[in-house]
């Protein structure tokens, strides 16, 4: 039984028909998740602070980990309410939140917004949107994970920026291949707890890291927030979740009006101080220019051997060309096949080519093949007798 005004077989759908097994379908699907090359290199991106020293400070990873226990505890939760007629899903909720940021840049919001540039300005490019890409199509060389309906929906319609007090499920089933913005809602309400999870997560734990960064003290926490909410993570995501499990009704999930007015604030202050930190906006003018960099040297790249994947592996190429040469390699059938499909010219899908190529990359490697097409290698001398005068 749930709550949810869509069919239990339509949540559960998949592309590919799949005899379920033991662990149940939206466990199975968290199995997947986790087991994904791309959920292995969300350690090493950016979820606000770059490439941090410390290896406390929060990383993409860790975020997901957040919003993924989190959203279960609010389906716990609810669920537990005296006289509660809530049917949540936790597995479902939990799925949704490992998987909804698999499709983020290198260098978080900043390499999503070059890339926005890149393609054309406004949303041109959207984490949500490729995330749902990654899952369903370019996870294992074009086969994607095959989840179910319900999950793929949570992670396109997760959309954690805006800030409503109450959020309803869209009660449809989409063509999620269709959708091109973020003003579209989840179909359930384990999907509409994962978006209020994404904000829960990343206010408390952003403060804790700009004050160990020190960019902010504690004391600068507006008061009210200081003495409603708290000034640890662990303070404020107790508070957060406990409001919304007080205030959500089995029509929407919610938070009551004195929460979201803290979260506002709350919002407003990290923007202030440490979203729109002048350290962050400096490391952000280097993140942009690797993203671009990179983006024009693999464009060349392509554009001068498209599909000669000999040429890319020459022995005396650098790396970086081996490196995409393999990609292209992999994924060949995939894109020949999604070319037909969309009808683009051999310019378009060099576009999409380089823009899931790097999308999918780590801060690291980016800054590594940055490293690679910026300084020359050393000449190599033939060893010889030292000279001794």
């Amino acid at each position: 039984m749930s709550n949810n005004k869509i069919s239990t077989k339509e949540l559960e759908k998949r592309s590919k028909n799949r005899k379920e097994d033991i662990r149940g379908c939206y466990y199975r699907d968290q199995t997947a998740i986790i087991h994904s090359r791309p959920f292995r290199r969300l350690k090493h991106k950016t979820q606000v602070f770059f490439s941090p020293d410390d290896d406390h400070v929060c990383t993409r990873i860790e975020h997901v980990l957040h919003v993924a226990t989190i959203a279960a505890t609010v389906c716990k939760g609810l669920k537990s309410k005296k006289d509660s007629k809530w049917e949540l899903n936790e597995d479902l909720a939990y799925s949704i939140g490992l998987g909804h940021d698999l499709g983020h840049t290198p260098f978080g919001h900043a390499g999503e917004s070059q890339l926005s540039y890149i393609l054309g300005g406004g949303n041109s490019f959207v984490h949500e949107i490729n995330s749902y890409r990654v899952v369903e199509k370019l996870i294992n060389r074009g086969q994607g994970l095959n989840l179910t309906y319900a999950v793929k929906d949570g992670i396109i319609c997760h959309n954690g920026e805006n800030f409503e007090q109450s959020i309803k499920p869209d009660f449809r089933v989409k063509d999620l291949d269709l959708i091109n913005n973020r003003k579209v809602y989840p179909s359930t309400y384990e999907g509409c707890i994962v978006r209020f999870s994404d904000k829960i997560a990343y206010l408390g734990r952003d403060i804790e890291d700009a004050i160990v960064a020190d960019f902010i003290k504690k004391e600068q926490i507006p008061g009210a927030i200081q003495k409603q909410i708290g000034t640890s993570n662990g303070e404020i995501i107790n508070f957060l979740i406990l409001d919304l499990i007080e205030n959500s009704t089995e029509g929407e999930i919610s938070f009551s009006k004195e929460c979201h007015q803290l979260m506002t604030e709350l919002k407003v202050f990290n923007y202030q101080f440490i979203y729109n930190h002048p350290r962050i906006k400096e490391y952000e003018k280097y993140c942009k220019r690797i993203v671009l960099t990179l983006y024009n040297y693999l464009t060349q790249l392509y554009c001068s051997n498209h599909w000669d994947i000999e040429w890319y592996l020459r022995k005396e190429n650098l790396d970086f060309d081996k490196f995409f040469g393999n990609y292209l390699n992999g994924m060949q059938k995939f894109y020949k096949n999604e070319k037909n499909v969309n009808n683009w010219t051999e310019g378009d899908l060099g576009k999409q080519i380089v823009t899931d190529y790097i999308s999918g990359m780590t801060d690291k490697f980016a800054i590594d093949c940055m490293r690679e097409i910026s300084i020359p290698r050393p000449i190599e001398f033939k060893p010889r007798l030292k000279r001794i005068d």
